[in-house]
């Protein structure tokens, strides 16, 4: 399965929850969806409580968060 860019599906936007990151098109963060999968709920239920998502937007948000955690900010 190749990787999913997250670069085209999650946006930051200041004038959007106040800058957090969201999935384009929503108001939904990648936190929510985040806070949710470590809750144990799963993709499909997501999906289905939130029926504007989809398996590659969850996806993404994983991605997103790995990409955070792999950059080492130096100051």
């Amino acid at each position: 399965m190749p990787q999913v860019d997250y670069k085209k599906l999650i946006e930051v936007d200041a004038e959007v929850r106040f800058g957090k990151p969201v999935i384009k098109g929503t108001r939904i963060t990648v936190y929510d969806v985040l806070q949710l999968l470590a809750q144990g709920v799963t993709h499909e239920e997501i999906i289905k409580d939130f029926p504007q998502l989809n398996e590659e937007q969850i996806l993404a948000c994983l991605a997103y968060a790995a990409n955070k955690k792999r950059i080492i900010k130096v100051a």
